[in-house]
């Protein structure tokens, strides 16, 4: 009984362990995702609107 307890212990452990790891990883590509974003971006302060568009057409 006392063995199927420390299984079940060292499995719990171990999933644990794995699923952290795992979580490093996704943080640490969701990371690299956020830098390469930012750096397309540029320092446009993040604004989408097309404020430029507004003033391509000329009147008259």
């Amino acid at each position: 009984m006392i063995w199927i307890l420390l299984l079940l212990l060292i499995l719990v452990v171990f999933g644990f362990g794995f699923t952290m790891q795992a979580l490093w990883w996704v943080a640490a590509v969701l990371l690299v995702v956020w830098i390469v974003g930012f750096a397309k971006r540029g320092r446009g302060g993040g604004r989408r609107s097309g404020g430029s568009r507004r003033y391509g057409r000329s009147r008259g």
